[in-house]
């Protein structure tokens, strides 16, 4: 597929891991703003991993990217110049003293962002702090030393160094990359982390407005990620541990993406959430009330509400989980619910809808789960598949994430008056019993469950699936709240106040 290049563009969409590599989800409502305001012109900043692991894309590019770049973080970690000892910037190294001596003060210190905003503004390719200082200059080499002999609980020297150095390299990249980019009027992030960082390099260097959407939160998913990584080592021997502390490693990973949501929310106007949730989640870390504001998803009822006339009268037993198979989504709750749900409902089918390329080790467990609990016959990895086509053949859409926002996957269900069992997480119990007290007299549309609970969810399940009256009362409960709150016209509205705001124009105007 062609990248397409421009000398010039309107908005700069800064993008982590999603569009247009990855679908679904986040990656499904990029595409639906791009295409919204086809009078726009979007330049894509791609930010990923490795080039590994992201070969194709997964969405054509709208005619209006005028302009796309990719850049992975962890391909080259190496320094284009020959290793030497150097003296490095005294001055330059003066701020990250600074900086680092501030940084104890803790996230809500002004004096730590200060610091923090000091010295990116020095990471640039002409700025004093280099990329080549950090790796090979004498004076970072005791700054190293000093913190790791004053702070460090892990006796691996080893292990410190190379974390300290895989953890910020990547900073100088994306300082190149904010002063390498084509000139935007505006720049949108759809996440905090990396990329929101380099949203915010462009906003303080450029003085352009930034734009903030967060689905999820970043610093909570990759505190979930980082809970689980087996890669993070703790070198502490079983005396040295208290198992109520997490090791330091993890600990600095933890507080780097902490600091780098910080500098996002520090120049980011407007920050907006998807639900009252995750706005105050944001408020607790570090967003200002008075720039934040929810707009929730909206999905197309055209595509989905003529399959609601494709649909049975009864529930057909047909249990579908709509995404990627990936531990955050939970495949193994809702396999092992399968096997009561089942024991009740012999004719039930599992239907797990997503790509499983994505972590073919936790894909190919799932697969050895169902063989163990004997549900060959009932359980189908179906692989990518048009939501369009699964509808008017399910009962149930299932979620059972540990993680989620406000899930399209619900909202598309909704259209088509599909109800929903999902677990309690991000907006999801807003979306299956109502928000406030108008939305909530709707009815339920369907039922909420703990998480990593698959009793509960199999009993949900049932509960709709053998009551034909209660599941077509969640299905009409499902079509009249996506229709009132959820719609993409009330979303692209609100988006066009955005833009409207930031690009200091109406939306249609040329």
């Amino acid at each position: 597929m062609s990248r397409p290049q421009a000398s010039d563009a309107d908005v700069a969409l800064l993008l982590e891991g999603t569009f247009p590599y990855v679908s679904g989800g986040v990656s499904s409502w990029i595409n639906q703003i791009i295409r919204a305001f086809p009078e726009v012109r979007f330049a894509i900043v791609f930010l990923g991993s490795r080039r590994a692991d992201y070969l194709e894309f997964k969405y054509e590019l709208p005619a209006n990217v005028v302009h796309f770049e990719e850049h992975f973080l962890y391909d080259n970690l190496t320094s284009d110049t020959e290793p030497a000892m150097r003296p490095g910037d005294a001055k330059a190294f003066r701020m990250v003293e600074r900086l680092i001596a501030a940084l104890r003060e803790g996230l809500d210190s002004p004096q730590a962002m200060d610091a923090f905003r000091e010295v990116t503004r020095h990471m640039h390719p002409d700025g004093a702090l280099q990329l080549d200082d950090f790796l090979y200059s004498t004076r970072a080499w005791d700054i190293l030393c000093e913190v790791y002999r004053r702070d460090c609980t892990d006796p691996s020297f080893v292990d410190f160094f190379w974390t300290v150095r895989i953890m910020f390299q990547p900073l100088w990249l994306l300082a190149r990359v904010a002063s390498q980019l084509i000139p935007v009027k505006a720049v949108h992030c759809a996440s905090t982390g990396y990329a929101g960082f380099l949203g915010a390099l462009l906003a303080q260097s450029r003085s352009v407005p930034l734009v903030l959407s967060e689905h999820g939160i970043y610093t909570k998913e990759r505190k979930i990620d980082l809970f689980k990584s087996e890669w993070i080592r703790d070198n502490r021997n079983v005396f040295q541990r208290d198992p109520t502390e997490l090791s330091y490693f993890r600990q600095m990973w933890i507080h780097f993406f902490e600091w780098l949501g910080r500098y996002c929310y520090t120049l980011a106007d407007p920050i907006i959430a998807l639900y009252e949730a995750n706005r105050q989640r944001q408020i607790a870390d570090g967003a200002a009330p008075e720039r934040s504001f929810n707009i929730p998803n909206g999905i197309q009822l055209a595509r989905f509400a003529p399959l609601r006339a494709q649909r049975p009268a009864e529930p057909p037993p047909v249990l579908c989980l709509i995404g990627r198979v990936v531990p955050i989504k939970d495949i193994k709750t809702f396999v092992r619910a399968m096997r009561r749900v089942v024991n009740q409902l012999p004719q039930a089918e599992g239907w797990i809808a997503g790509p499983a390329d994505e972590d073919a080790e936790y894909a190919h467990e799932c697969h050895n789960l169902v063989r163990s609990l004997g549900l060959e016959e009932n359980v189908r990895f179906l692989g990518f598949q048009r939501v369009e086509d699964l509808m008017p053949r399910i009962g149930l859409v299932v979620l059972s994430s540990i993680s989620e926002a406000l899930p399209l996957v619900l909202l598309e269900g909704y259209a088509a008056g599909v109800p929903a069992v999902a677990t309690d997480v991000g907006s999801c119990r807003q979306l299956v019993e109502g928000l406030d007290e108008q939305d909530k007299l709707l009815g339920h549309s369907g039922s909420v469950v703990p998480i990593a609970d698959p009793q509960r969810l199999a009993d949900a399940a049932l509960a709709l699936l053998q009551d034909a009256t209660a599941w077509q009362a969640a299905s009409q409960a499902a079509i009249a709240r996506v229709e009132r709150y959820y719609t993409d016209t009330l979303m692209f509205e609100r988006y066009g106040a955005v833009y409207e705001r930031a690009l200091g124009r109406p939306m249609g105007a040329l």
